[in-house]
């Protein structure tokens, strides 16, 4: 004998509006005669069937994300548009066991707006990296979009199958921050926007680092309810995390020899750099991980090396060079500057740089490459910035012959100077007065050149200066007025001391191949104006 139908299935029978109720899954478990009036299937031929064979291909995915508005599948073959809010019930541990919800024929809107509606959501979601949710108190997730399946495994009916859901899939050790969070939302009393960094296991067991921005809505009279956007941020993560373990794995031998690393992600623009990094430059406490990789290196070089920085690690990244390796001045945090070798080498994917990674190294503390007693560089620094001043001037001439050579910025002048006396110096007042004298012509020469130019010391009493952008009678003009300033006598406590200097000079107008052709010509000059006391010698093709 068939049971007695109770007093509220009497009513469900009698409404005139078709009642619809699916399991978690979305199968329909009960329909009221109503749902045969509206749609012309028989309620016995469609209980037991999934919901979704009666919805348009197209609005699938809308209606399991939580969307209440999609096109259903009348016994006659037409699709009509509908809309069914399906609420859910769950059982005594807060799983959805099912959704029951009325189902009515839109009239009232044309199809035509409805189909831009939709259509216009989904653009949105194909057009944003990340997963579109919406969740009130004690339901769980109202809305989630299908991204949830490609970033984290899970279908969105597993995932809104459960109010605890999300919870239960937070990483353990992230999940009692997360959850003080969350429920400051839930009880909060206005609204506002806030931010979640976590881990989520995915369904394949995988963690994935989710960036989570967030809004929670208060309204009167309704539950809280939040909205937003999870983006998976595991790269990134990976990346800071793989810095820090490589800063520890490193920390013994960079302390020895006192370098920073840094790690630049050319995908993200994103740079990490050492603790030891940011000491070299004077800064101190500030955030190891840097958005826009070059804009942060731009603010700390000097502009006059910054082109030729920019250049030597895109020479490297075009597959001139396996590396790359550039001195310059850099602004330290105390306002003033400090020499610094900037090196390291790219990781390339398909032809394409992806990733750099190097050392910086304060120049001040590497003897061979920087004179602690000028303060001025050395030789290797001196030799680097040839090689680059040639390559410039060697790829200009390439591209449009002598002409744009000639009346470009790449030409440059070698200048080779040994002072005159010295050793006299030295042996009449003591070495102490000869490295004061030294000293002095340090100074003296910075004074003469222009902010771009170098002045080094390469040995003993011997100078070189790299003039650059500059054309053959302007750098033997330069030289004439270094030897003026070198000649006048220098005051070294009680003494006077007259030490003048003989200046080798050789232009890039001599066409010369390597940065040993033109330290040796220019060495050469040296020579001949020293034994013929000439001051200033230009050397010459025709005279070599």
């Amino acid at each position: 004998m068939p049971a007695t139908p109770t007093p509220s299935a009497h009513l469900l029978q009698l409404l005139p509006e078709a009642v619809v109720q699916t399991d978690a899954l979305w199968e329909i478990t009960y329909l009221n005669p109503a749902w045969h009036k509206l749609t012309g299937h028989p309620v016995e031929a469609a209980l037991g069937r999934s919901l979704l064979e009666f919805v348009h291909p197209d609005d699938v995915g809308t209606l399991r994300s939580g969307m209440p508005v999609f096109r259903l599948r009348f016994a006659d073959g037409d699709y009509r548009w509908v809309r069914l809010q399906l609420h859910p019930e769950s059982d005594a541990a807060n799983r959805v066991i099912s959704r029951q919800g009325v189902l009515i024929e839109i009239t009232e809107v044309t199809e035509q707006v409805l189909v831009e509606i939709r259509q216009r959501f989904l653009r949105l979601l194909e057009t944003i990296d990340g997963v579109v949710w919406e969740a009130e108190l004690g339901v769980g997730n109202t809305f989630l979009s299908p991204q949830v399946e490609r970033l984290f495994g899970y279908t969105v009916e597993e995932w809104r199958s459960d109010p605890r859901f999300w919870r239960m899939h937070v990483h353990p050790d992230d999940l009692a921050e997360a959850l003080v969070i969350d429920d400051a939302a839930y009880n909060a009393t206005h609204s506002y926007a806030y931010e979640m960094s976590y881990r989520l296991i995915a369904k394949s067991g995988k963690v994935v680092w989710v960036r989570d921005l967030c809004r929670v809505v208060v309204e009167p009279e309704r539950p809280n309810r939040m909205i937003g956007l999870m983006i998976d941020v595991t790269r990134q993560k990976n990346t800071e995390l793989e810095l820090l373990r490589s800063d520890n794995r490193y920390s013994l031998a960079t302390r020895g020899s006192n370098d920073g690393i840094w790690d630049w992600d050319l995908r993200t623009d994103v740079l990490h750099a050492s603790e030891r990094f940011h000491e070299i430059v004077g800064l101190d406490g500030i955030d190891h991980v840097h958005d826009g990789g070059w804009s942060f290196l731009e603010r700390l070089i000097d502009p006059d090396d910054r082109e030729r920085v920019q250049a030597a690690y895109r020479w490297h990244l075009s597959g001139n060079r396996p590396n790359f390796s550039v001195d310059f001045r850099a602004f330290h945090g105390s306002g003033r500057l400090v020499w610094v070798n900037w090196r390291g080498v790219a990781q390339f994917e398909g032809g394409v740089a992806v990733r750099m990674a190097g050392s910086l190294s304060d120049l001040a503390e590497r003897g061979s490459s920087y004179d602690a007693l000028t303060n001025l560089p050395g030789r290797p620094l001196f030799r680097d910035r040839l090689a680059h001043a040639i390559a410039l001037h060697r790829n200009e001439a390439a591209r449009g012959g002598d002409a744009p050579a000639r009346g470009g910025t790449t030409m440059f002048a070698v200048l080779v100077l040994d002072l005159n006396r010295f050793k006299a110096v030295n042996d009449t007042h003591g070495h102490h007065v000869g490295d004061q004298l030294l000293q002095q012509v340090a100074r003296r020469l910075e004074a003469c050149v222009r902010t771009g130019d170098l002045v080094a010391r390469m040995s003993g009493d011997e100078f070189n200066v790299l003039l650059e952008s500059i054309d053959p009678a302007e750098a033997a003009d330069r030289a004439r007025q270094i030897a003026a300033a070198l000649a006048v006598p220098y005051e070294i406590g009680a003494q006077t001391v007259t030490s003048g200097a003989s200046i080798g000079l050789v232009s890039s107008e001599s066409g010369l191949a390597t940065i040993d052709d033109y330290l040796r010509a220019a060495d050469t000059a040296m020579y001949r104006a020293k034994s013929r006391s000439l001051g200033v010698c230009v050397f010459s093709v025709e005279e070599s």
